[in-house]
């Protein structure tokens, strides 16, 4: 069953009432987006955490991007096995505590990149976007000396460290795309780019608990067809950002989620069809009027109508199942 849920902060403010309001039930937390950069937890804060959103009618489903996979661990550098030693630490937590999806990536040296901010969308709305000819130039960044081949060893040794244990404690990895999903960002390569490559990580280890967190937007990017491509991965799909985007890896800009390229009808019918039984959040939105813009994608408002707008698709693609 598909369950529709909101990034939220890890202590309660008006957008915890919000998601109630709504019917959302499932948070996902993922301090990165909300500011504050966190990536280590004690049992007792997952605990504490979890708590306080249950209290409030919430469940922690999903922790995204706040998870300890460190640099050493995606470039195989000295002092990895220190740190997966940590990730394991911190599956075993999850499990003991109900939380069923932990997403992560491989972006070494580079995170998520955008170069505007500030783009005009739909009634003078505000969009980001991406542009590589803006990033080109300037000091190379030090992990920009891995290749290809130093990732996928690394990767493969992490996956075959982590995923026996991730299957003992019954939570699922959700590996997000490379975004902008190029074979490089200002030098620094990049490998899950692709369907091919998505494919060649489930063989790593075939395991459902070896599964990928299937962002729209990065896969638009790529240029496949997505209803298709959710269809392809079916039941290997543990975690979805459903957003939209116009352009290529090159060259694109954030959509809202009823305007941009893709049949998103055609999309959340997919996900039915597959019987996709997970996490499903909006991402990305438009800074909405009275919006400050100082968070760009993350804003209230554009996650509201999100949410509503995929509770109809939902409710269409249920019905012409």
């Amino acid at each position: 069953m598909v369950k529709l849920a909101l990034i939220l902060p890890p202590e309660p403010d008006e957008r915890w009432e919000l998601a109630t309001q709504m019917g959302v039930t499932d948070a996902v937390v993922h301090p990165l987006e909300i500011g504050d950069g966190r990536t280590h937890w004690s049992y007792d804060d997952l605990l504490g955490m979890r708590n306080w959103l249950r209290d409030a009618g919430l469940e922690l489903s999903v922790l995204e991007g706040s998870v300890p996979v460190s640099d050493r661990i995606r470039l195989g550098l000295p002092g990895r096995d220190e740190d997966i030693d940590v990730f394991k630490r911190f599956l075993r937590d999850c499990g003991d505590l109900g939380i069923p999806v932990v997403a992560y990536d491989w972006m070494a040296g580079v995170r998520w990149a955008r170069t505007e901010a500030y783009t005009e969308s739909r009634g003078g709305s505000l969009v980001t976007g991406f542009d590589n000819e803006k990033v080109r130039g300037g000091p190379a960044v030090e992990a920009a000396e891995a290749t290809e081949d130093d990732l996928w060893e690394a990767i493969a040794y992490f996956l075959r460290e982590v995923v026996p244990v991730a299957e003992e404690a019954g939570v699922k990895l959700a590996l997000h795309p490379d975004d902008p999903p190029r074979s490089e960002v200002r030098g620094m390569t990049r490998i899950v780019r692709s369907v091919d490559a998505y494919d060649r990580v489930l063989d790593i280890y075939d395991s459902e608990h070896n599964g990928i967190t299937f962002c729209q937007g990065n896969f638009a990017a790529m240029g496949v067809d997505i209803p298709e491509t959710i269809r392809h991965f079916g039941d290997r799909i543990n975690f979805v950002h459903f957003r939209d985007v116009d352009g290529d890896a090159d060259r694109f800009v954030e959509t809202w989620h009823d305007d941009g390229p893709t049949d998103m009808l055609a999309a959340m019918r997919a996900y039915v069809n597959v019987d996709f039984d997970g996490v499903m959040r909006p991402d990305h939105v438009p800074t909405m009027a009275g919006e400050d813009n100082s968070n760009p994608g993350y804003h209230t408002q554009g996650r509201l109508f999100a949410i509503g707008y995929m509770r109809g698709l939902l409710e269409a693609a249920h019905r012409s199942r």
